[in-house]
């Protein structure tokens, strides 16, 4: 997807190992701080450690403009930091790619070569274990327990879409054991459902509050655990009640893909393989969360506009644009081990 295909050509053209991506100030912009790490250090004469910041992001935004058809423009935006803005065909065009694409709309190679360490060791009834994919987490005996577990879980399947190697140990995962008394984490999954109780879990950063099973069993938009899963099914919804009227995406112009909000939720789409690779290499699910709940919000914001509710206005390029946010929101629910349903 874009950035995973930025981050390429970035790496082509510096040879560094991460290009430094931030959101630019408008859809389908991005910018890169690297040129400021190419740069020489303070004192060092800039022969010896590399060119200055200006003449580093200079040449890079040059390359870039030069040798990608679709980037439209690469400048410099203040001192060392240089914003592509990629062809609106290249943006709109997301949203075939990713509705092709299906799960591998997530994959990148930004962690090609690296390994990932073995999860954590909990504590369990007195026993230390690794966090596996074996592990239940209604088995947990708290939830500091059940968040290590799922953080682990979600770290390894993040770094292996990202392109890493992953192994939890040199013996094979170890599930955890089955503890004698209920706690307070299978009691929630029995009040709320383990897909909330995951999300809840997946978005909980170190140290934080546990979730309160209560508010993550409700169903309102206000509940991340619900509007993500929410928003999968109201651009399912879409494409069904299009299909129910014989129409379904066919053809695809670019152009007719023009909306501010239908370009801020492409927009959001292309992140998708980046933010997998940064909360893979940062060991912190909780922020990928975060950015699904972002993509839901936008999906939503989208799916709920005349554009997509009203015969006349429904177009094949729409249905697409449907069918990416519904993809790409499963691949990230499935990289949370949840269900993406349809129907809600």
């Amino acid at each position: 997807m874009i950035t995973a295909d930025l981050r390429r050509a970035i790496i082509a053209a510096t040879g560094a190992e991460d290009p430094l991506l931030r959101p630019g100030p408008k859809p389908g912009s991005y910018t890169t701080a690297l040129p400021l790490r190419l740069g020489p250090e303070p004192g060092q004469a800039a022969a010896r450690r590399g060119l200055e910041p200006h003449t580093a992001a200079t040449r890079l935004a040059a390359t870039l403009r030069e040798r990608q058809p679709w980037i439209a423009d690469a400048e410099l935006t203040g001192p060392g930091f240089v914003t592509v803005t990629v062809t609106h065909a290249a943006l709109a065009g997301l949203a075939v790619r990713i509705a092709q694409a299906g799960p591998a709309c997530a994959a990148s190679d930004a962690l090609a070569g690296r390994t990932v360490q073995p999860p954590p060791e909990i504590q369990l009834a007195g026993r230390t274990v690794q966090g596996s994919p074996e592990s239940p987490l209604a088995a947990m005996p708290g939830w500091p327990q059940a968040r290590a577990t799922l953080a682990a879980q979600v770290t390894v399947r993040l770094a292996a879409t990202a392109g890493a190697q992953t192994f939890l140990n040199e013996r094979g995962a170890v599930p955890a054991p089955v503890l004698p008394s209920r706690g307070p984490v299978a009691d929630a999954v029995d009040f709320a459902g383990a897909d909330a109780v995951r999300f809840a879990l997946a978005r909980m950063p170190p140290g934080g509050e546990p979730p309160d099973p209560a508010v993550i069993a409700r169903h309102v938009l206000a509940n991340p655990a619900y509007a993500v899963r929410y928003a999968h099914a109201a651009a399912a919804a879409v494409l069904r009640w299009a299909a129910a009227l014989g129409i379904r995406p066919a053809g695809f112009t670019p152009r007719l893909l023009a909306e501010p909000g239908e370009l801020a939720l492409l927009d959001a789409l292309s992140w998708l393989p980046e933010r997998v690779a940064v909360a893979a290499r940062r060991g912190r699910p909780d922020e990928f969360a975060g950015y699904l709940e972002e993509l839901a919000a936008r999906t939503v914001d989208t799916m709920s506009t005349s554009s997509f509710t009203k015969i006349a206005d429904i177009s094949s390029e729409r249905l697409w644009l449907a069918d990416a946010a519904r993809t790409g929101l499963a691949a990230g629910l499935g990289l949370l081990g949840i269900g993406a349903p349809d129907r809600l």
